[in-house]
C-alpha cells in the first residue's frame, strides 16, 4: 500500500470499490426474491461493510487493541496495513506468517466461491425442479456453505471487532433462511423431498466426504452409500 512505516489506510474509495466487488459476485450466486432473503442478505452487505471500512478505511480494531497489546506484540502497529492482520501480529508478524494467514484465508474463499457456483449452476438448470444429485447429493444447501467458508476466509485474513460479532449472526440469519426454504420444499416436492432430507445433511458433509464435495466426486459419494 504505502509501505511498511507509513499511513496505509484512509483508502474509502478502495474500500467502497471492493464492497461492491464481492457483493456483487455474491449477488450473482445468491440472488434474494423474498423478505427473507433479503434480510440476510442485508446481514452480508452490513459484514462487507465493517471489514472494507476497517480494511483499507480506518483501523478501529487495531487501533483499541494497540494500547493494550502493544507491550505484548511490539509488532501490533496501528497504521501498518501488513500488521494489520491481527492473526500476523499474533504469530509474530513475519514474512511466513503473513505468507500462511493469507493463504490460508485464500483457500477457504476460493472453496467458497466453487461452491457458490456449482449449487446456483445446478439450481438454474434445474429450472424450479427438486435438485438432490450433484453438488446437492452431499448437502441440501451448498451455496449457504460456500458463503460460510467465504466468510470464514475473511476472518482469518482480517477479524474485527464489528465482524467476530456479525459472524454469528449472519450464520443465524441463513441457518434460519434455510429452515424457511426447506418448509416450502416440503409444501412443493411432498415426499421426495422428506426422504432427501432425511439423507442429506443441512450445510456440511461427514469429514471423509470433503474431497469429494469440492470436486464433485459423486460415484464416489454412491460408493459409500
Amino acid at each position: 500500500m504505502h509501505g511498511d512505516t507509513g499511513y496505509a489506510y484512509g483508502m474509502w474509495v478502495v474500500a467502497a470499490f471492493n464492497i461492491g466487488i464481492f457483493l456483487f459476485f455474491i449477488l450473482s450466486f445468491l440472488k434474494p426474491r423474498g423478505s427473507e432473503e433479503w434480510r440476510s442478505m442485508g446481514v452480508v452487505t452490513a459484514f462487507l461493510v465493517a471489514l472494507f471500512a476497517e480494511m483499507y478505511g480506518f483501523p478501529l480494531t487495531i487501533y483499541l487493541l494497540s494500547g493494550w497489546l502493544g507491550d505484548a506484540y511490539p509488532v501490533l502497529q496501528p497504521f501498518n496495513h501488513k500488521y494489520g492482520h491481527l492473526w500476523v501480529v499474533v504469530f509474530g508478524g513475519s514474512t511466513l506468517a503473513w505468507a500462511i494467514v493469507m493463504g490460508l484465508s485464500l483457500g477457504f474463499m476460493i472453496m467458497g466461491y466453487m461452491l457458490l457456483s456449482k449449487g446456483w449452476t445446478q439450481i438454474h438448470a434445474a429450472q424450479g425442479g427438486l435438485v438432490s444429485n450433484g453438488i446437492y447429493a452431499y448437502v441440501r444447501h451448498p451455496q449457504y456453505t460456500g458463503l460460510f467458508l467465504v466468510i470464514i476466509g475473511f476472518l482469518i485474513q482480517w477479524p474485527t471487532l464489528l465482524t467476530v460479532i456479525m459472524a454469528p449472526i449472519l450464520l443465524y440469519a441463513y441457518t434460519h433462511l434455510a429452515r424457511v426454504e426447506e418448509k416450502r420444499a416440503e409444501k412443493v416436492f411432498g415426499d421426495a423431498y422428506i426422504k432427501y432430507a432425511d439423507k442429506t445433511p443441512a450445510f456440511f458433509p461427514p469429514l471423509n466426504q470433503w474431497h469429494a464435495f469440492l470436486t464433485l466426486e459423486v460415484d464416489k459419494l454412491d460408493e459409500r452409500k
